[in-house]
């Protein structure tokens, strides 16, 4: 463990401070990319043509190296936080894009005619109703995509030390300790780890009428101390 968080004085961050630069430049892409992916998605809803083609144009951004995102934006953007993070939001759409229609599009049609017969608009309707319906999958959706932007994070180091903890990668191999490879591996694992599990928690406090693993109702036969045949236990 010796030198496991001596971190190198050129990377002009502590590892608490690198945490602290790698949760921003991961989680700020996905809360931009649930911004842009909530119209759209609600364009798409309405205008069902629309869907396919927008679906191809995320497909088309996530195939899309970060180094060639890196390689245009860097003359307007520099070597900063913003060239890393604008290519993580667009990478987020093809995540989050689907996981909203989908779950928009699983609200039941009895739901939104109600909800129309009470004199929601389309988007009072979206925001008040089919979004809270939707909550599981845009939840799943947003596990999906924070996973993914706390892994490629690491790809910053490319541009000048704007990888945060990637940036222990580079410097394990300049300096030769492999113990910076592994620290910057380890806490990134444990920091999605973390957001997924307050996903989850997040989830849990939006969607209360889902069923828990402990609060399912139990058989009509198990809670009558019966048998699926009748037998008394």
């Amino acid at each position: 463990m010796t030198g496991f968080f001596d971190i190198p004085s050129d990377l002009q961050h502590s590892w608490a401070g690198l945490i602290g630069l790698h949760m921003r430049e991961a989680l700020l892409p996905v809360a931009a990319g649930l911004l842009l992916a909530l119209p759209v998605a609600q364009l798409c809803g309405r205008f069902r043509w629309l869907y396919p083609p927008v679906l191809g144009m995320t497909t088309v951004l996530y195939a899309i190296p970060s180094l060639a995102f890196f390689v245009v934006l860097i003359d307007y953007t520099g070597q900063t936080e913003l060239t890393v993070m604008i290519p993580l939001a667009l990478y987020s759409l093809v995540v989050l894009v689907p996981a909203i229609v989908d779950g928009v599009r699983s609200v039941p049609d009895e739901t939104l005619a109600a909800a129309t017969a009470m004199g929601f608009g389309p988007v009072r309707r979206y925001l008040q109703v089919q979004l809270p319906i939707a909550a599981p999958a845009i939840i799943a959706g947003l596990r999906v995509a924070t996973a993914s932007s706390i892994s490629l994070v690491s790809v910053g180091a490319l541009i000048g030390n704007q990888g945060a903890l990637g940036n222990l990668l580079a410097a394990a191999q300049k300096y030769d300790r492999p113990e910076l490879a592994v620290n910057a591996v380890v806490t990134m694992a444990v920091l999605a780890i973390l957001c997924d599990a307050l996903l989850v928690g997040l989830r849990t406090l939006l969607t209360p009428w889902m069923p828990r693993g402990s609060t399912r109702p139990k058989p009509a036969a198990r809670r009558a101390g019966t048998t699926p045949e009748g037998a008394v236990r």
